[in-house]
């Protein structure tokens, strides 16, 4: 048997998200006394470059094209599963894995764990968070298939092998019962679901116009934008950037919260977070509390200081 990796090239090209299943992959293969295989989809530039991470052998169906459709994909996923004998199948949390994971599961008969922190042991017992973070939790996959989902930038991609020769698999693709007229798609920036850096802002900001700052911050840091979900809301920035409950779930290295008072929708989406900064003049802000790091000030007296420092900084090192 082995350990089947989804990588997404749903723009064309791999994926980081790909790169840190593929790392996932190789590790739950050694668990299991297995092998790796990656599977791609459509045009997909840089597949071989996963065999760097762990696959040992790289699968491409290039008769579906990029035009994402859940239904479809689940299909070739599993018929792939199945030609290829894997008995477990892995896919990134993302939007894209999500709404595959499933799918998949039924097609298989197979146990699902999403979200997941940890290679398996004992078996297939993985660990996941709980409670929106708070807790952990242990499960444990008895059936004969497998299919998770890993939680975001967990597994940094591990560059330890070489290239892989890319085949060609031949699996029967169904008609998509949804058609593609248009892709409204944010180029240029790195997706906040793969973000390691974030600088996100709220309603202190006072207003659009005020956001330069903010953008300032992310690009000397070299970070993605947010903002919580009233400032979406207000459309003051792109809906695309609200993070939290109610809207993208992320697990960077580095939150910066700017103006943002914490409420629990918020937090939900946030805490996971490794590093947290918060800049806030009201020192009974909820988000303190959930903050390793906080700064109680004008946030218009703040960023611009710190900023500053930060170029300060880069131009010293």
């Amino acid at each position: 048997m082995a350990v089947l990796v989804y990588a997404e090239s749903l723009t064309g090209s791999i994926k980081k998200s790909a790169l840190e299943a593929v790392t996932y992959g190789k590790l739950a293969a050694d668990a299991l006394g297995t092998e790796c295989i990656a599977l791609t989809i459509g045009k997909a530039d840089g597949a071989a470059s996963l065999g760097q991470y762990g696959a040992s052998k790289v699968y491409n169906v290039s008769t579906a094209d990029n035009n994402f459709d859940s239904q479809v994909y689940a299909a070739v996923v599993a018929d792939a599963a199945q030609k290829l004998g894997a008995d477990t199948v892995v896919f990134s949390h993302s939007s894209t894995g999500k709404s595959l994971a499933g799918r998949v599961a039924i097609r298989l008969e197979a146990g699902l764990v999403t979200s997941v922190l940890t290679a398996p042991t004992n078996g297939f017992e993985v660990k996941k968070g709980v409670f929106s973070g708070k807790g952990f939790a242990t499960y444990s996959i008895s059936s004969a298939n497998r299919v998770v989902t890993i939680a975001p930038n967990t597994f940094r991609p591990n560059a330890s092998g070489s290239d892989a020769t890319v085949e060609t698999l031949d699996v029967a693709v169904p008609a998509g019962r949804v058609k593609v007229t248009g892709q409204a798609t944010v180029d240029g920036v790195v997706p906040l679901p793969e973000a390691e850096l974030v600088v996100s802002a709220g309603r202190g900001m006072k207003g659009p116009e005020n956001w330069g700052m903010i953008e300032e911050m992310a690009t000397i840091l070299g970070a993605t934008t947010a903002c919580s979900r009233p400032v979406a809301d207000i459309d003051w920035r792109p809906h695309h950037e609200h993070v939290g409950q109610t809207g993208v779930a992320i697990r960077p290295n580095l939150y910066i919260a700017v103006g943002i008072s914490g409420a629990i929708q918020h937090l939900a989406g946030v805490n996971q977070s490794k590093v947290i900064v918060v800049i806030n003049k009201d020192p009974e802000a909820p988000f303190f509390k959930a903050a390793d790091y906080g700064v109680v000030g004008d946030l218009f007296d703040v960023v611009p200081r710190l900023n500053e420092a930060l170029k300060k900084f880069k131009a010293n090192n």
